[in-house]
């Protein structure tokens, strides 16, 4: 039964559709579904087909930043079962995910045990400079974020944060169109919980602090020597210079401690760490 679930979601075809956050990708989801022949699309948490939630809870109705990563990336168990039964259930074939980075939707995939994306479109493929850059001003001025769903599912499901709604009407270009209504995509124009208290923004000193701590955790012996944290494009980069103890077992003690660092770092703050770098610098007695 585990294995013929586990089979089912394997077969799906993922698409992806990256961005930095507030470039719009919510806002071009539905086009980009309906260019490739896809139902259903996954975005903040949220399992959409056809306008309408059938299942998740949105990112969007949390109470901080940092929690609605965690509902975005599905790290709760209880969360990522409901949505892999919902994709089992419903046989889909195609699927699109939105993600800020490549990293982000292929976590997203395996947290639901889906194949990564066989196919990435990224905002600058199908948005202009101009229209990337009004959405951007959009989301850090107003605080304002866009659902791919007509506003009656909002009211529905999330009266709390419903807002606004946009009608999108696609073009028509094929001479077998004319005549006919054109297509109206609906969505909505939400301004989420955490929004209206502004962002909670973790510090590299901060984020240093948190590492140390897990590391302590990990091995009361190891030595931390030196800690750089950087900022990148798919999350955070560390690089933690380090004495160790003669006795432990380099390798496999190290690549745990790679793990232990990153799963309690992103589980704990919702932040993406790209690559952890461990320089062994001393063998102490």
């Amino acid at each position: 039964m585990l294995f013929d679930f586990l089979f089912a979601l394997k077969r799906i075809k993922v698409f992806a559709l990256i961005g930095e956050s507030g470039t719009g990708k919510s806002f071009r989801a539905k086009l980009v579904a309906q260019k490739y022949g896809i139902e259903y699309i996954i975005d903040d948490g949220l399992l959409i087909k056809e306008n309408r939630i059938i299942a998740g809870h949105s990112a969007k109705k949390e109470k901080t930043f940092l929690t609605a990563v965690k509902v975005a990336l599905f790290d709760e168990k209880a969360h990522r079962d409901e949505i892999a039964r919902k994709l089992q259930n419903e046989k889909i074939r195609k699927i699109l995910v939105l993600g800020t980075s490549e990293k982000m939707v292929n976590k997203i995939a395996a947290r639901l045990q889906m194949p990564p994306p066989s196919k990435i479109v990224k905002i600058e493929d199908i948005a202009t400079h101009d229209e990337i850059e009004k959405a951007i001003r959009m989301r850090r001025i107003e605080g304002k974020h866009v659902i791919p769903i007509p506003s009656i599912e909002i009211k529905r499901n999330y009266p709390n944060i419903f807002y606004d709604a946009i009608q999108i009407f696609k073009k028509k270009s094929p001479p077998e169109t004319i005549g006919r209504t054109p297509k109206i995509h609906e969505k909505s124009v939400v301004r989420p919980e955490y929004s209206k208290k502004g962002k909670v923004i973790i510090s590299e000193a901060a984020l240093s602090q948190i590492i140390s701590h897990c590391i302590d955790e990990h091995d009361q012996d190891i030595r931390i020597k030196k800690l750089l944290v950087r900022d990148s494009e798919l999350g955070y980069r560390l690089a933690i210079t380090i004495d160790v103890p003669y006795d432990l077992q380099l390798g496999g003690n190290i690549h745990d401690l790679q793990q232990y660092i990153i799963d309690n770092i992103e589980r704990s703050t919702g932040i993406l760490i790209e690559e952890v770098n461990i320089i062994i610098d001393r063998i102490i007695q």
